[in-house]
């Protein structure tokens, strides 16, 4: 059986539950869109192209209102551009202007770090204000694909400082905490780049939309997790598709208090015969 290629969203999805990834993936069962998803898609496509702003109106003056100022108009525009699955969403107007504003506010939260990044490399450098943008510019939603390894990944961005890369991913969480999942994820993206570009990144980390960037190290243990939890995914996953060989996870993400599992009316967990039940880890 051939290798399916793997993401780091579908290696967790196997640990967190492997009847949830039997439905998702080899079954191909349909997904629901739900407002986390959305609004993740949304203050993505403002991020990306913050980046391609005309700063021909911007002065060493008036830098910190205009980049202010031209976040809100991307995000509004996303916004607008993303009505129809937020549409399909079925909110009510006060459950639609709560997320509309909350994703503004986690924008502009983003938007004052910048500013402080771009300050500190005008007066540090001597740079111009053109010239420390274009630094502080990152390559932005690159696909990185191994088929040596038979996975894939999209990098939210990578930033060239000095002699250092970073990788980073843009994340609207309300938990701030770097989980396991997300160490995960970060692991896969560096060992993506290290085999495209023969050497690893310095640093690898998350910007919590609601906070700030949390950076780590990246050093060969990290590589390691994300070669060993491959090498364990394709070894399961190539060898069966059975869905007996994928256990179902009761667990609290099954059903919380304002939703559920994709697959939960197909699942049906917390009726299921022993025999297919995992222990929640």
């Amino acid at each position: 059986m051939a290798k399916r290629v793997e993401s780091p969203s579908s290696i967790n999805t196997f640990k967190q539950c492997p009847r949830k990834y039997y439905y998702q993936y080899i079954a191909k069962l349909p997904t629901l869109p739900n407002i986390h998803q959305v609004r993740g898609n949304i203050a993505h496509s403002t991020l990306e192209n913050f980046y391609n702003l005309d700063l021909s109106q911007f002065t060493e003056e008036n830098y910190h209102l205009k980049f202010r100022e031209a976040i809100q108009k991307l995000f509004v525009h996303y916004w607008n551009h993303y009505q129809p699955q937020l549409w399909g969403l079925q909110l009510n107007k006060d459950q639609e202007q709560f997320y509309f504003e909350e994703t503004m506010l986690m924008l502009m939260n983003w938007t004052n770090h910048f500013i402080e990044d771009l300050a500190t490399q005008m007066q540090k450098k001597n740079l111009p204000l053109p010239e420390a943008f274009q630094y502080l510019t990152p390559l932005r939603e690159m696909e990185y694909t191994s088929d040596n390894y038979s996975i894939r990944g999209f990098i939210d961005a990578i930033h060239h400082l000095e002699d250092e890369v970073h990788l980073i991913d843009y994340k609207t969480n309300a938990n701030l905490e770097v989980k396991d999942s997300i160490r995960l994820q970060l692991a896969i993206y560096c060992l993506l780049y290290q085999e495209k570009h023969g050497k690893a990144p310095s640093k690898v980390g998350i910007f919590f939309l609601r906070h700030k960037l949390k950076l780590m190290n990246v050093d060969e243990e990290l590589i390691q997790l994300a070669k060993t939890e491959i090498e364990l995914i394709h070894a399961h996953t190539s060898r069966t598709e059975d869905p007996k060989d994928y256990p179902l996870c009761v667990s609290s993400l099954c059903r919380w208090s304002t939703g559920q599992c994709d697959f939960f009316e197909t699942c049906k967990p917390f009726d299921a015969p022993e025999e297919i039940i995992k222990l929640a880890p």
